[in-house]
């Protein structure tokens, strides 16, 4: 019998809201919990409609949860005894090799440990401004080299800047593809020719793409860039069952890439960073494809309707390949979030210098059309 996602976390019980409010640190959720103080809806709100971190509000697959439900029983067990058998399932639905797959706790780890493993000092890690924040996060912290490049007027990365700064024989580059927490998209021929003029200019620096919202593109041109992945030990890509398989609360990414570039990375990696029943679920997920299907599906339809919505009311919405939309709503980004909020709808925080602009996810449909007279009310 399949669990309900709502269902799953009633039986987890209030123990669980530990390891929710965990996970919101730790992973791609940390930038809500900063944006809201780390505090729980007001008093009188009712539930918060959560469109802040683009999570996927459908929750996992029926399959998913079901195997998840089974694992209980392998709770005891430390993670290790489950073998390779999630590295094996990811390599099997890529058609890669096992030692081309290194999996970790969300992709987060993975953006946190290449920073570990490849920048320095000396050696810089190029990003854009804004972008996702985990790698920037760790270089500042580690007190590394860090350039970070403004976004073009598309607001998408401004691949010929940030080549200019990786020339200068930096440890890495970081490009989020889309871009998160604007929604463009490159081609696959812009980023594989910027791959190579990287290459060609410094041999040494690393390329890591991060592919969190690949399910979710549409545009022809795009291409993954696991096949240059595999071809140059410099290009790294990630991914993550956080989006489009509404994992993000059981924290599983992965990276695809050269062997011998993995293991440089895997002395940085936590030893049991998942779980037994996050390593059960994710097999599970891979395998459910009508699933992945209805999803892409219905984030099409809803994100679309958010569009409309901005742009029937006058503001101007980047173009989205992800879950979520990007609007210029004119007026101070934080002030409206704080008055959404106080209205029962909790967006994205500002992603400075863009400070006008309020990032939405996707949510379902019922959280959606409340969250759009919410945001009827307070622009209009």
């Amino acid at each position: 019998m399949s669990l309900s996602r709502r269902a799953f976390f009633r039986s987890v019980g209030v123990g669980g809201a530990g390891l929710v409010a965990g996970s919101l640190l730790a992973a791609r959720g940390s930038e809500a919990f900063a944006g809201s103080g780390g505090q729980a809806p007001a008093p009188g709100t009712g539930t918060l409609i959560r469109l802040d971190s683009n999570e996927n509000a459908e929750g996992p697959s029926p399959r998913a949860l079901d195997a998840v439900r089974g694992a209980f029983g392998e709770a005891c067990r430390y993670p290790h005894r489950a073998g390779d058998a999630l590295p094996q399932a990811i390599a099997k639905f890529h058609g890669v090799a096992a030692n081309q797959v290194l999996v970790a706790c969300g992709s987060g780890e993975i953006l946190r440990i290449i920073v570990e493993a490849f920048a320095s000092p000396t050696r810089a890690l190029v990003t854009a401004i804004p972008t996702f924040e985990t790698s920037t996060r760790t270089a500042q912290f580690l007190k590394y080299a860090l350039h970070e490049v403004p976004l073009d007027d598309a607001l998408a990365l401004n691949l010929p800047a940030m080549e200019e700064k990786a020339r200068a024989g930096a440890g890495i580059v970081f490009l989020c593809n889309p871009n998160n927490p604007t929604g463009p998209v490159h081609g696959g021929k812009a980023i594989a020719d910027f791959i190579a003029r990287v290459r060609t200019a410094s041999p040494t620096t690393m390329i890591l793409v991060d592919e969190a919202y690949h399910e979710y593109v549409e545009d022809p041109s795009y291409q993954s860039a696991v096949p240059l992945a595999l071809e140059f030990p410099q290009v790294i890509v990630s991914r993550t069952f956080s989006k489009v398989y509404g994992m993000a609360g059981l924290r599983v990414g992965y990276a695809i890439g050269r062997a011998e570039t993995l293991e440089k990375m895997a002395g940085w990696k936590l030893g049991n960073g998942l779980n037994m029943l996050s390593i059960r679920g994710a097999i599970a997920a891979l395998e459910d494809r009508s699933w992945v299907d209805r999803g892409r599906a219905t984030n099409r339809t809803l994100r679309d309707r958010l569009r409309r919505t901005f742009e029937d009311m006058g503001f101007k919405v980047c173009e989205s390949h992800a879950n979520f939309v990007f609007a210029n709503i004119k007026r101070d980004a934080a002030e409206f979030a704080k008055q959404c909020r106080a209205l029962g709808v909790q967006v994205g925080r500002p992603f400075p210098p863009l400070n006008s602009w309020t990032r939405v996810s996707v949510g379902t449909d019922d959280e959606v059309r409340q969250a759009i007279d919410v945001f009827r009310k307070v622009l209009r």
